[in-house]
Formats: structure tokens, C-alpha cells, sequence
């Protein structure tokens, strides 16, 4: 789950009226969330947000390095924000470069041996020490600074002044837990967000408190791996992430739960019982798999077998039956056969996924996928992901006609591209647009879904 967004703190400091800093979001939600952390801090620096990065005296991209070519991405924007650069001292002003997030973490002095304009490179878990950076790059220091921190990054940054990413603060993500120790051997995430953390309980339930008393009515938590989040109640005794769900859901005023992204080996029985004992807790689950062989899995070191998902699928749809399923499949993994494809698509197929991403095999340096041996020729990649894809397709738009004709109870979040028109959000992430009034954003109407596009649907709001 990607994007590339502009991220804004809507309240700057008192008296802040100098500086101005754009913030561009590369990759996942907890990147959305970083960037709205990000914003905060330089808020309580002075730094006031603009949406015209031409303005800006200081531009923080913050990046993702999942995807092929993350970094050759990063430096071609760079590239064109040293002549932008340029072009300012020429006037006489000040501009300033930042590298954040993941690639910044793998890339660390290579990005400012790369492209001298770069000021500050700044780890995702060094960011809350952006402001000090700042200061140093102001001063004439290259500040490079991509150590895992030994302090709590969360205790040092201010209180969130907005929820990033939706008009009325009517939905946001909450950081929950940070890293993965499963050590896939695709994957980046342990050497780009460290091993896994988990943030206090105290901590979270103040941070939900503080978003619920702003305006939001839903929360997505968010982690590499959320659902090995951890901790201890009151009491001293541990918890895990279902233990999380009930006493968020306590919280006066909050009316939906979510959380992403899961680990199979992860989906204990309190979590699972959560979804049985919570309504508001959403009836989606991100759940990746990755592949259908256990071959392949074993190869990806994914530590569980294809028959036992789908047991756990079970389980989960057992307690919840009216769950939609999401999940993540790569395909023309480093030896994978024709076999162990039609392995993945009799998955998918026993399955059904309401919504799933699907992607060609692509080597991450330094991690042991770009070791091993086999490698599946890129046109056998690409014919096996169009099958694949098709597939997926094909059951996402059964799932949305499937809505058509149910009554269901739709989270208003914001206008609509047309003149009286609202998106709100269905238990099963929908994207839905009814006719309705902007006050009514932030509260949950009950509609009946009339027509189904191929990624949104169409409501009335239902009568009675």
C-alpha cells in the first residue's frame, strides 16, 4: 500500500512567520503518520506549512524504499531541487534539503556524497532530532544522522496539532509499533526500521484521547508488524494487540477501529476475539501471504505454510463472517516453477479477496533474496502477475457488487468531487460517495448502496 503526498501541519508555532517547509510523502501509511510527526516538530521550530514547494524554505522528502528503484526515484527529485536550490542563493535565500524516512536510512552518507545540496539525512527513527539537524546544516555542518536512537523518539516529540491527511480530522493513523523481526527474505524493513518496538500503552491511549478530542471518529493502528505489538496493562500484566482494541475502544467518542499491517504468525486468539466481541472494530483484514507454495515460503522464510493461512482465514471468518480479506503476493520469487504459481492462484482462489496488491519479484540489495539463486526470467514474472492480477480483479469487482442493494453504515469524511456530494468510508474500506451536507462530515449516516464503480461506490442515504 503506497502513495506520494504532500503532508502539512496546519498549526504552526506561536509567532512562527519566517520559514515555510513542504513535506513530500513517499510509501505506507506509517510514512503519512512520520511526515504529520515531522511537521509538528518543525511547527514547534517556527516552520509553517505551504502547499507550493516553490515557496519553501525547507523541502523534507520522506521516503520509502520497498519499491524498485526507491532510491533512483529520490535522486531524481533531488536533482531537480539542487537547480531549484541553486536559483534561490542566487536571490539571496535561503532553501534547505532533507532526506528522510527509509532510503535515507539505507542510503545515509551516499546520498549526500551523491548530491551535495542534500542538508540533512535523517533516519525514521532519528526524526524527532530533525530540529537540532536543522540547526547544525544552518550553521554550515552536513548532518547525516541515521543511528537507531536510544531514546523514545515518541517522548520527545510535541503533541500532534492536526491529523494528518483528512479535512475535519475526521479519520488518523496512530503509530503503534515500529520494526519487524521476522527477517522475510525479500524484505528491507528490518534494516531500514530496526527490530521490532512497541509503543507504551499509556503513551498510545493519551495520543487516541488527545485525535479523539480533535475530531476523529476512526483509527487505523499502524505498525510493520502491528499485530506483534506488546505491552503491559496498569496492573503490570502483558497485552498484546487485541488487549490494545478493547481498552482503545473505551475511548468516549471513538466509533471505529482498524489496524495494519499483519503478520499470520501474529493473529493470536485475543486478536481474533477481538474481531468476534468488537463491532467497532472493522470487519477488514489486511493479512499478506505472499505466496501459495510452501516452497516458496519456506524460501521467503515466512515461517508458516499455505494451509495453515488459510486455517487461520477460517478461524478469523468463523468468529467474523462478514470480513473482507486483503493481502499482499509477490510473484517470480527466486525459484519459484510453474507449479508454485498455480499454487498461489488456488489460494487466491479458495480465499477470495475483497482487495489485494500483487507485485513482480524485484532484489533489494542486502537483503538474502538477491543472494539466492534461480532468479525467474522478468517475461515469466510479468505473464505469471497479469494472471494473477486478473484473478484478483475479478474477485475485488465481485466484491463490489456485492454491496449493491445493502444498507450499511457509511464514516462522512469529506466533499465529493461533485456539487453536494460526500466520500465516506464502509466498514470494509470502501471508497463511497452519497449526496449529503458538508456539516454532516464526521458522522456516520446509514446509506444504501445503489451502483458499484471498479474502485468506489455509489449510496442514497436510506430512508426510516
Amino acid at each position: 500500500m503506497t502513495q506520494e503526498t504532500a503532508t502539512l501541519s496546519e498549526t504552526p508555532a506561536p509567532g512562527a512567520n519566517t520559514r515555510k517547509v513542504f513535506i513530500k510523502t513517499y510509501g505506507c501509511q506509517m510514512n503519512v503518520y512520520d511526515s504529520g510527526r515531522m511537521a509538528d516538530a518543525l511547527a514547534a521550530d517556527g516552520y509553517a506549512p505551504t502547499e507550493v514547494m516553490e515557496e519553501a524554505d525547507l523541502v523534507l522528502l520522506n521516503t520509502c524504499h520497498i519499491r524498485e528503484k526507491a532510491a533512483e526515484k529520490v535522486y531524481s527529485a533531488l536533482g531537480r531541487l539542487r537547480e531549484h536550490k541553486k536559483a534561490r542563493a542566487a536571490e539571496g535565500k535561503e532553501f534547505m534539503i532533507g532526506v528522510a524516512g527509509c532510503v535515507a536510512q539505507a542510503e545515509g552518507e551516499e546520498i549526500s556524497r551523491r548530491e551535495p545540496a542534500v542538508d540533512v539525512v535523517i533516519g525514521p527513527q532519528t526524526y524527532h532530532r530533525l530540529p537540532q539537524a536543522l540547526h547544525k546544516a544552518r550553521a554550515g555542518q552536513r548532518v547525516v544522522d541515521t543511528e537507531y536512537a536510544l531514546e523514545d523518539k515518541f517522548e520527545h516529540l510535541p503533541d500532534p496539532t492536526r491529523v494528518i491527511g483528512k479535512p475535519r480530522s475526521v479519520t488518523a493513523f496512530l503509530t503503534v509499533q515500529e520494526g519487524c523481526d521476522k527477517f522475510c527474505t525479500f524484505c528491507v524493513v528490518p534494516y531500514t526500521r530496526g527490530s521490532e518496538v512497541s509503543r507504551p500503552l499509556s503513551q498510545l491511549l493519551t495520543e487516541a484521547r488527545r485525535l479523539v478530542d480533535s475530531g476523529v471518529r476512526e483509527l487505523t493502528l499502524l505498525g510493520q508488524n502491528v499485530n506483534a505489538w506488546h505491552g503491559e496493562d496498569g496492573e503490570g500484566r502483558a497485552i498484546g494487540l487485541g488487549d490494545l482494541l478493547h481498552k482503545l475502544a473505551e475511548i468516549p467518542g471513538l466509533a471505529r477501529l482498524r489496524y495494519t499491517t499483519s503478520h499470520p504468525r501474529d493473529m493470536d486468539d485475543r486478536l481474533i476475539e477481538a474481531h468476534r466481541d468488537l463491532r467497532m472494530l472493522m470487519p477488514y483484514l489486511h493479512l499478506p501471504v505472499q505466496s501459495g507454495s510452501d516452497r516458496i515460503l519456506k524460501a521467503m522464510n515466512r515461517r508458516h505454510k499455505a494451509s495453515e493461512y488459510v486455517a487461520l482465514i477460517e478461524r478469523i471468518r468463523s468468529v467474523r463472517p462478514d470480513i473482507a480479506l486483503s493481502g499482499d503476493f509477490i510473484v517470480g520469487f527466486p525459484g519459484e516453477t510453474d507449479q508454485d504459481f498455480e499454487d498461489t492462484m488456488n489460494l487466491v482462489r479458495e480465499v477470495n479477496y475483497a482487495q489485494a496488491y500483487s507485485f513482480k519479484y524485484s532484489t533489494r540489495p542486502g537483503t538474502p533474496g538477491a543472494d539466492l539463486p534461480d532468479h525467474v526470467a522478468e517475461d515469466v514474472k510479468t505473464e505469471r502477475l497479469a494472471r494473477l492480477q486478473a484473478l484478483l480483479l475479478d474477485q475485488q469487482q465481485a466484491f463490489m457488487q456485492s454491496m449493491i442493494g445493502k444498507t450499511i453504515d457509511l464514516l462522512l469524511e469529506k466533499p465529493g468531487r461533485m456539487p453536494g456530494q460526500l466520500i465516506g468510508r464502509s466498514p470494509w474500506l470502501q471508497s463511497v460517495n452519497v449526496d449529503a451536507k458538508s456539516s454532516q462530515i464526521g458522522d456516520i449516516i446509514q446509506v444504501r448502496i445503489t451502483a458499484a464503480g471498479p474502485n468506489s461506490l455509489f449510496a442514497e442515504v436510506a430512508e426510516g
